[in-house]
């Protein structure tokens, strides 16, 4: 069954004269919802409009045993409740329980307020529940199979940081950047150092690339794989005489010695030590 992005307003329209006023106690919440939080304070706004207009659209309703769960709608039968109201103007649908799950998904997915891993476990839930494949996922809601495959890989986060992504803390690509740490200790560090900085997507791009890409432990990797043995010898015993990292490079028969020091201290140390041994010979 493929549904399209406005199924659920097709519903509502199809079916405006079979609308009826439901006793708000036998609602229930779909269980197939994917979203667990609601901003309040968007609840609060749309409980008083509620009050002074009524329920514009209603919501759409599953019947079962002991009443009606919820297929699409929730955050009005939310508010409506949080309004005071005794009843609900609903269209009661005969739906399977795919049906529901992926309407209650799709609707989610089009709401403006969705945050980046919402989404991603949106996406997750339709392919477990549903046993699809990214590429069906991608063509039920017309989004590219890289698309999704990028948006599912957020759900590797920690939960610090995924949190972080969730309060608008940090977006979405803020996330996907930071998955090129592998540490999760330093990538939890740097997304609060982020956060309190307010890097945008570019300068955190820019710090992980020239920190912690495993792009960047590749091309060290391969680097030093390609100096000859004797200088890498050479590189350990300079390492131990001076107690600081050596780099030795060598392009176009000229080459480079690089001490690293991190700090002044550390400088002066590394400049005592070279004098010393340049005036004893």
């Amino acid at each position: 069954m493929k549904i399209e992005n406005q199924r659920d307003e097709r519903l509502t329209i199809e079916d405006n004269e079979n609308i009826q006023k439901i006793n708000i106690q036998r609602v229930k919440a779909n269980p197939y919802q994917p979203r667990k939080t609601f901003d309040e304070e968007r609840l609060n706004d749309l409980a008083k409009s509620i009050k002074l207009h009524g329920i514009l659209q209603p919501i759409v309703l599953r019947k079962t045993i002991s009443g009606y769960h919820i297929v699409v709608g929730e955050r009005r039968f939310r508010a409506a409740s949080m309004a005071g109201l005794t009843e609900i103007p609903a269209i009661v649908k005969s739906l399977t329980d795919e049906d529901m799950m992926e309407l209650a998904i799709i609707e989610n997915l089009q709401r403006e307020d969705l945050n980046a891993i919402e989404e991603a476990e949106s996406y997750r839930k339709l392919m477990d529940d549903l046993n699809l494949t990214q590429q069906q996922v991608a063509q039920r809601l017309s989004k590219s199979r890289p698309y999704i495959a990028n948006m599912l890989r957020l759900l590797n986060l920690p939960k610090v940081v995924a949190d972080l992504v969730k309060q608008g803390e940090l977006s979405g690509a803020h996330g996907r950047t930071l998955l090129g740490v592998k540490d999760k200790r330093k990538m939890q560090s740097i997304a609060k150092q982020a956060v309190r900085e307010s890097w945008s997507v570019r300068e955190l791009e820019n710090y992980v690339t020239t920190h912690y890409s495993e792009n960047k432990t590749k091309a060290e990797t391969t680097q030093k794989a390609a100096k000859p043995k004797f200088i890498r010898q050479q590189e350990r015993q300079l390492k131990e005489q001076y107690g600081a990292k050596v780099a030795i490079s060598t392009t176009n028969k000229k080459g480079n010695i690089t001490f690293e020091f991190k700090s002044e201290d550390e400088f002066r140390r590394l400049i005592h030590q070279l004098n010393n041994k340049y005036n004893r010979e």
